[in-house]
């Protein structure tokens, strides 16, 4: 069972087990047998943040698990990216694997270890 947090007016904060049921509903103070509501407790780095960059957080959070549609406007940013942009990305159809003279595969811009498989 989960540990939930819970406020009481007089005696503040305590956490007490509860099942995923029982969640939403208000638990019994250990003190004074108040009925007292359940409260979602922040880490203070994540309340004194700059409401912007939290802003900035959340959309990234939400559009991380959200899928990416093709477009042919998309199609063509992506083509004129690939072609003027100058991120140092091979070109496509340009090959960057080389032969020596004894006929062994040399990758020159590439990382040594990943030669072929």
């Amino acid at each position: 069972m989960p540990v939930y947090d819970y406020k009481c007016r007089e005696h503040g904060l305590f956490n007490t087990l509860a099942t995923m049921e029982d969640a939403a509903k208000p638990a019994e103070c250990p003190t004074c047998k108040a009925l007292s509501p359940r409260v979602i407790v922040l880490p203070s780095h994540i309340a004194a943040m700059d409401p912007a960059k939290r802003a900035a957080e959340d959309r990234n959070e939400r559009s991380r698990h959200e899928p990416v549609f093709s477009t042919a406007d998309r199609r063509a940013h992506d083509k004129e990216h690939s072609r003027a942009c100058g991120c140092g990305s091979p070109k496509p159809g340009k090959s960057m694997l080389f032969y020596t003279a004894d006929g062994k595969k040399m990758f020159p811009s590439m990382r040594p270890w990943m030669i072929s498989h």
